[in-house]
């Protein structure tokens, strides 16, 4: 049974649509994950579950009594609010709740001021607020940014298992394989629901977008079919005329599926010499927390490095001294002369609400040199997903993900050969990540990354850093699921299980080709004397000259009959065809009935073409017994 019915909602920002006529059922217990592209409306949803925007129109209409709690991507903190004052501020008596969350996530001192937390630590104080108070559904919006791996493994656990139902928006895929078991897609302004993880999810869309252009296919060729009947001047089927006219019409009318739009990410580097980024003896703290302890190390020429780590050990401190914008307390770190550093950083940028997007970009460059020559500022912005309307509108019109594709942006205008990234899946949309690691793939230059995002860091890294917030930074080869597994080496909870198989893979030597000799007798004549050939020759001619002599043309029987009753079986698919047209608008978010239908209607308009071809040939034939006759 449902708990939570959106039904038909809409919603308009200025003159961009979130949601158009759109609907989806949540029942207990639901575990939904909602995707979609940065401004799609995802947040906005959330928000009009959790009572805090409305929709322009439609409903959504919540059982009876049900709690909802709300953790939001952006939370606002009083000012001057410490741990205490702003997450025990309650007055329900039920604070040791809050106390056995703050526990749970590493926070046992509450007197510090909120301003002095990282991210990932604010990020935990607001699910502990959250988590300690009592709802039937539990709404969170980017829930694991900011937060390292331990808090991220540790709020999966929760979440599988809550017994009530939880909503999320989150990039983080790995999260959503393990957490989700619906899927809610947010495109174009509709809504289509898939009873399935991330991984089944992307399966499911990729068979119901081959059923939607499958579905075109066959209007495509039904309309070839009515255009060739409209040609012939709808002789014999005068009573049908206008009837097929209409429909020859609405067929013309028809729309081809539309797929989502994605980012496209080129630019040029800058050549990089030979020097490039070195880390002589570097020494950082604040306080006593120890950052780095005399560390050294030489960033070779394309390397892909990752750096991981509690929430607080300096995983931003030390990219902040890459880029240049924080120096180490002692050594140094010596950049080479031809190294152009794009930094991409972790907080909010300050940008001019009130400028419009167009001139963010001309202010990096009038023209941006690609791979494919330069374009302007313009298609640019275009090729990020921001139309002619969107450039020309204020920057503060943007979604918090659109802001952060807009820096995106900015940052590889700059054609640099480093490119450093701060937690780049915090706002950045799936597809705009998935492109983006197929980018950094081909990218001739390096590249550095602090993200605590596992699926990016197994597409994106040759080689791990772990920092361990006492000055120590170990390495480790590969992509994040190998330093999982060479960490679990290293503490001995695997030893000597990898050593075994080192041998697989090797093709078997000797294995035979397979047989392709073709047939000897092929061609060959069949012995017979030239008199025998002159006689079949003879009867094959008798029998050409009757088959071609002049025949008066007749219907059989059975083509009779089907000439009488082809009309009616044409008119009755027809019906059928749009009645299984109706039910897959009328279930656009049944990804099960769905199916069924489309497979239907691929049915029935493979059964409507033979018979659309059949007629052709009959009418044809119709009209030479009547010019014979």
């Amino acid at each position: 049974m449902n708990i939570i019915n959106i039904e038909h909602i809409s919603k308009i920002y200025g003159e961009k649509t979130i949601f158009d006529d759109a609907s989806f059922g949540i029942q207990e217990g639901d575990k939904i994950g909602i995707v979609g592209i940065n401004g799609a409306g995802k947040s906005t949803l959330l928000k009009m579950i959790a009572e805090k925007e409305n929709p322009d129109s439609g409903q959504i209409i919540r059982q009876n009594g049900l709690k909802i709690a709300y953790v939001p991507q952006n939370p606002v903190f009083p000012e001057d609010a410490d741990i205490r004052s702003y997450a025990f501020d309650r007055g329900d008596g039920e604070d040791w709740k809050v106390e056995s969350c703050l526990t749970e996530l590493g926070i046992r001192e509450y007197d510090i001021p909120i301003s002095h937390l990282s991210g990932g630590q604010k990020r935990r104080v607001v699910l502990a607020k959250v988590l300690a108070q009592d709802f039937d559904v539990l709404l969170l919006d980017e829930p694991t940014n900011h937060l390292d791996g331990s808090m991220i493994a540790w709020l999966e656990e929760y979440l599988r298992s809550y017994r009530g139902t939880a909503i999320m928006v989150t990039h983080d895929r790995y999260f959503l394989d393990r957490v989700t078991n619906r899927i809610l897609e947010i495109s174009r302004g509709k809504m289509y629901g898939y009873d399935a993880d991330y991984s089944g999810f992307l399966e499911l869309k990729a068979a119901r977008e081959e059923m939607e252009l499958a579905s075109e296919r066959k209007r495509q060729s039904i309309l070839r079919m009515e255009l060739e009947w409209a040609k012939r001047g709808c002789r014999a089927r005068s009573t049908k005329q206008r009837a097929r006219l209409e429909r020859l019409e609405a067929l013309k009318s028809g729309k081809a599926p539309v797929k989502d739009q994605t980012v496209e990410l080129d630019s040029v580097e800058t050549r990089m010499g030979k020097k490039t980024i070195e880390f002589h003896h570097v020494s950082k703290s604040y306080g006593e927390k120890k950052i780095l302890e005399d560390f050294t190390y030489i960033v070779l020429k394309n390397q892909r490095l990752g750096i991981i780590g509690p929430n607080g050990c300096g995983k931003s401190t030390v990219m902040k001294m890459i880029a240049g914008i924080a120096e180490p307390d002692s050594g140094h770190i010596d950049i080479g002369d031809t190294v152009k550093i794009g930094y991409f950083a972790q907080e909010e940028q300050d940008m001019d609400d009130s400028q419009r997007v167009i001139d963010y970009v001309k202010d990096i460059a009038e023209y941006i040199t690609t791979k494919d020559g330069k374009i302007s500022a313009s298609q640019l912005l275009e090729r990020f997903l921001f139309t002619p309307d969107m450039q020309y509108a204020p920057i503060g019109k943007l979604s918090g993900g659109e802001k952060r594709r807009l820096y995106l942006l900015g940052v590889l205008a700059e054609n640099a050969n480093v490119l450093l990234f701060d937690e780049p899946g915090n706002n950045l949309d799936i597809p705009t990540l998935t492109i983006l690691e197929d980018y950094l793939n081909s990218f001739s230059g390096i590249v550095i990354a602090v993200s605590h995002d596992r699926y990016f860091l197994d597409n994106m890294a040759d080689r791990i850093f772990e920092l361990d917030g006492m000055g120590h930074a170990v390495q480790y080869e590969g992509g994040y699921t190998d330093y999982l597994e060479a960490k679990k080496r290293r503490a001995g909870e695997d030893a000597g299980g990898n050593v075994s198989g080192s041998g697989r893979g090797k093709a078997r030597a000797g294995e035979k080709a397979g047989n392709c000799s073709q047939d000897s007798t092929a061609g060959s004549t069949s012995g017979k004397d030239a008199g025998q050939q002159e006689a079949d020759g003879q009867k094959k001619g008798a029998k050409d000259w009757k088959k071609n002599s002049p025949q008066k043309l007749k219907f059989s029987y059975k083509e009779q009959r089907e000439y009488e009753t082809i009309d009616a079986d044409i008119a009755a698919l027809e019906e059928k065809l749009e009645s299984v047209e109706r039910q897959i608008e009328a279930n656009a978010t049944n990804s099960v009935k769905l199916k069924e239908l489309m497979e239907e209607q691929e049915r029935t308009n493979a059964l409507l073409e033979e018979k659309m071809e059949r007629w052709v040939y009959l009418n044809d034939l119709a009209e030479k017994i009547a010019e014979q006759g």
